[in-house]
């Protein structure tokens, strides 16, 4: 079929349409835009049509005739098929340029009426197929678009080939998609021209996934649900996408630990060649797709005796991955094993766990299928169950202990202690700490509707809580009714308060009842005897006063860390060893503060704390960052983000900090990016906190990438946030410095010694020395500013050297670099820039920047060091600039070498409005009106 110019899908849908498929998009668009050929190639399902409709529509509108073809299976062996869907409508527009024999020949093969095939007609049909192409070349470029290559007819394929492999000097490319189980894309190259690009599409990810199905129409879905889909599925979008269908339409959900339902049109797609295999066979592999780990042995031991023999026949069909050196019965991919399982009657599942309930070795393995082998309740087996979900919990698996947990309420009789809600409470708790709050708010939810044990109530409402994580805002109903369960219960108020501890810290952003809070709720639960939530009230408590200031701080630590201690607390994100851990990074003890992270870090990972592991990673990235190992401060914050977006937690911490270690080591546009992104979700979860720390990255970013005015901008705002929360501690954030030195830049000294000025206080008060380092080489930079040129470089001398002892590289490297831009500033010519190696001041922070892998940092010395020394200005011009500032003589010395109004904004790094707002003040303190009049003034005499 031929599409002429005005060919183009609606642009509204490509979003959508490639979800998840960023980089093969990219790396086609590429292609095609070097008028390239591409091959898209892949498994059924995996999103090759859909990319190819992208493309096709993007592309399309450029070429002047597009030819399309998209073969089925059902009729791959009708002879000429594809190539009268490429050619049909176009034959008549190239059919009197083609030779008489050609056109014959070509006819024949695209309506059928003749007798025409490639034995008799080869050559012929050869040429005019070649012919053609060329002859709808000859009037703009063609693109052709085919689809299912793997059913495109033997005699199209060939003539295709042979045309596609002439084509190299002719604006013809070609877009095509192939079925492919694993590499072997290389026969259907034949078909295309000889530079062809092969894109090989992969799973998605689970956090695309869980985008496709927001974007289908399955928004809201679990997080649990949504992993369930990723891992049945395989990350096929296709597969996903019917799975998704399939929940919705499914008003029943699975029991904990059952596949997930199977639409009818995947179990087709999958099991045809399942009625190949005998009822003995089918059975075995039931066994095994109710098995979470199979082996021969194990399916031996379930009965199974012929397992080897089924299996392999299994594997012959392509039903099981053929894998003869492990140990292991692995299905082809995972959604054949889930349609096995749903295919089967209800009766046959159950025979299949109870055979492995006995078989399998693992006591959580026989649990949790004695428990699908029974309907109805069951003490013993619901007694089975709780211990098995003890024992994952043990094992560092809560997600696990979660499901196991609520098989057990299911199974538990009415009466039983502990009962039902006891353990669907208890699952609630261990699905928050797996990371996934939406199960844990449903859990809780459900308790609250027929729990009436205020112990019960407080537990579920707390729940609550805590799955709502930084958006405590959105649960402010739940507090009123949580204290009025608690009644004058010390124990129960105990956690209500600590709860509002931290809702005054999130949602108001007020430190003082923040702390005020915690003590409160660590004085009720010490008068309870509840250890465990007194040490969490301490650990916030401590962290409150250490992020105000408060001198009571370090006492407060030490009462955290008291005996006895509580293992889930030491671990906790929000217990005592991350109290010390800030304490430690605040007053400059970097590599004990390293050593507690990462001892932390191996704590959580081994008990499978989720949210806990996506705070550590990203503090200890800080640390690395801090110290100036900005490489792997990268890694370690790009991990922490990938954790956050996969569990949704700590979304806008984790982008935060990833902004910083972009805008350090990585790329300063993704560092504006994230730093947005992490503002938009602090202001979402209305969490003032970190949207302080949020618009510090955001600062810092602008201030990398050379916009001083809007870094200065951000991080005015910071100032205020902080004040209203009553924040005093330069050391959280540490964003002062970079505002002087932002408000240095714009010309506004004033106001940087002024922001200098305030910090000092609060930093010497309390003992921060790095602070005080950083505050003394923004102060250095406003002397210079002055004109006190010799005074700012002995500060930052004294500053980078100090620095260097406390161990913060990057700190040191950016002060290195400030004394570089001061001495080149002040220099002659001849003693630095593109001549003068030997003498350049930017060695030493080049120096210092590449040990620190500081790329971005790194670009701007390269930048500065590339600018020229100027010349020194005439007496005459020297005398007239006197009485400027040094920003403004800067700026005016520049005018006088003839550098345009961006050149001197790329040479002073400042913005170009702040070089005009700059030149206003130069023309008013000199009492000229242009450009022009400070020409002549370095020339030595006044406009007329």
């Amino acid at each position: 079929m031929t599409v002429r110019r005005d060919f183009e899908e609606p642009p509204r849908h490509r979003p959508e349409l490639v979800i998840g498929r960023e980089e093969p998009y990219s790396a086609a668009r590429e292609q095609l835009a070097s008028a390239g050929s591409v091959l898209l190639h892949g498994p059924a399902g995996i999103g090759k049509s859909t990319l190819l409709r992208a493309l096709a529509a993007e592309y399309g509108a450029s070429a002047r005739t597009v030819l399309r073809c998209s073969a089925t299976e059902s009729e791959s062996h009708l002879p000429f098929l594809a190539l009268a869907d490429l050619l049909g409508l176009a034959f008549d527009s190239v059919a009197d340029r083609l030779a008489d024999a050609q056109r014959t020949a070509l006819e024949s093969a695209l309506t059928g009426r003749g007798e025409s095939n490639l034995r008799r007609d080869g050559l012929a049909l050869r040429l005019a197929v070649l012919s053609a192409m060329r002859a709808l070349a000859a009037d703009g470029p063609v693109l052709i678009v085919a689809d299912d290559l793997q059913w495109l007819d033997a005699a199209s394929a060939e003539l295709l080939g042979f045309a596609a492999r002439r084509l190299s000097d002719i604006p013809v490319r070609m877009l095509c998609a192939a079925r492919t189980d694993g590499q072997e894309y290389d026969r259907y190259l034949g078909a295309c021209p000889p530079d062809t690009l092969a894109v090989r599409l992969g799973p998605l990810s689970r956090p695309q996934v869980s985008t496709l199905l927001d974007h289908r129409g399955y928004p809201g879905l679990p997080r649990s649900t949504v992993r369930d889909i990723h891992r049945t599925s395989g990350g096929n979008p296709l597969f996903a996408l019917e799975l998704g269908r399939a929940l919705a339409e499914n008003p029943v959900p699975p029991r904990p630990g059952e596949p997930l339902p199977v639409p009818t049109s995947l179990r087709a797609l999958v099991l045809s060649r399942l009625d190949l295999l005998s009822d003995e066979a089918r059975r075995t592999l039931l066994v095994a797709s109710a098995g979470a780990r199979p082996t021969p042995a194990l399916l031996r031991a379930a009965g199974r005796r012929n397992a080897e023999a089924e299996c392999a026949r299994a594997a012959a069909l392509g039903l099981l991955a053929n894998e003869p050196e492990g140990p292991t019965v692995r299905f082809a991919h995972p959604l054949v094993s889930a349609a096995l399982y749903a295919e089967a009657p209800a009766q046959e599942r159950r025979a299949a766990h109870a055979a492995l309930s006995t078989a399998a070795s693992d006591p959580i393995e026989r649990a949790r299928h004695l428990a699908l082998a029974t309907t109805g309740t069951d003490r013993t087996v619901a007694t089975r169950l709780a211990e098995a979900a003890t024992l994952a919990r043990d094992r560092g698996a809560p997600s696990v202990a979660a499901s196991l947990g609520l098989l057990a309420a299911r199974h538990t009789p009415a009466g039983c202690v502990p009962g039902a809600d006891e353990r669907r409470l208890e699952a609630a708790e261990d699905a928050i700490t797996a990371g996934e709050a939406d199960l844990a708010r449903d859990i809780a939810r459900e308790v609250l509707g027929s729990a009436t044990a205020p112990v019960q109530r407080v537990r579920a409402w707390m729940a609550v809580i805590e799955a709502a994580g930084q958006a405590l805002g959105d649960v402010d109903a739940v507090f009123p009714q949580a204290l009025a369960d608690a009644g004058d219960d010390p124990r129960l108020l105990a956690l209500v308060h600590y709860q509002l501890a931290w809702r005054g810290l999130v949602v108001e952003g007020d430190f003082a009842e923040a702390r005020q809070e915690a003590a409160h709720a660590a004085e009720l639960a010490a008068r309870g005897a509840d250890r465990r939530t007194e040490l969490m009230a301490l650990a916030l408590q401590a962290s409150t006063e250490t992020l105000m200031g408060h001198p009571e701080a370090p006492a407060t630590i030490k009462r955290a860390l008291r005996e006895p201690q509580d293992p889930y607390v030491t671990c906790h994100h929000n217990g005592a060893g991350t109290a010390r851990f800030r304490w430690l990074l605040m007053s400059d003890q970097l590599p004990e503060a390293r050593t507690t992270i990462t001892s932390l870090l191996r704590e959580v990972r081994r008990r499978g704390m989720v949210e806990s592991e996506v705070h550590f990673q990203r503090l200890l990235a800080d640390i690395e960052l801090r110290t100036g190992h900005c490489g792997r401060a990268l890694d370690l914050a790009r991990e922490s983000l990938r954790l956050a977006r996969d569990s949704g937690i700590g979304l806008s911490a984790s982008a935060m900090l990833t902004s910083l270690a972009e805008a350090s080591g990585g790329d300063v546009d993704r560092a504006l990016d994230l730093a947005r992104e992490a503002v938009e979700h602090a202001e979402e979860d209305g969490d003032q906190m970190y949207l302080s720390r949020a618009l510090a990255a955001l600062g810092y970013a602008r201030l990398v990438a050379g916009d001083a005015p809007a870094a200065a901008e951000s991080l005015r705002r910071v100032r205020e946030l902080e004040a209203g929360l009553g924040i005093t501690d330069p050391a959280r954030g540490r964003w002062q410095g970079d505002l002087a030195e932002a408000l240095v830049r714009t010309g506004e000294v004033r106001e940087a010694q002024e922001v200098v000025d305030v910090a000092r206080e609060h930093a010497l008060r309390l003992r921060r020395e790095s602070v005080l380092a950083v505050l003394d080489r923004a102060e250095a930079l406003v002397c210079a500013a002055r004109g006190d040129h010799e005074g700012a470089a002995g500060r930052l001398t004294s500053v980078q050297d100090r620095l260097a002892k406390l161990g913060y590289g990057l700190e040191e490297a950016r002060t290195a670099f400030a004394l570089a831009r001061l001495r080149a500033a002040t220099a002659g010519p001849g003693t630095g820039g593109r001549g003068g190696r030997a003498a350049s001041p930017y060695d030493e922070p080049t120096r210092l920047f590449r040990r620190c892998r500081a790329v971005p940092w790194l670009r701007q010395v390269e930048a500065a060091a590339a600018q020229p020394v100027p010349e020194r200005d005439t007496p005459a011009g020297r005398s007239a600039l006197e009485g400027l500032a040094s920003m403004e003589r800067q700026v005016a010395s520049l005018v006088m070498e003839g550098a345009t109004n961006r050149e001197i904004a790329g040479r002073l790094f400042i913005s170009v409005k702040t070089v005009e707002a700059t030149l206003t003040r130069v023309y008013r303190k000199l009492g000229i009106r242009s450009r022009v009049d400070i020409v002549r003034l370095a020339a030595g005499r006044h406009g007329d």
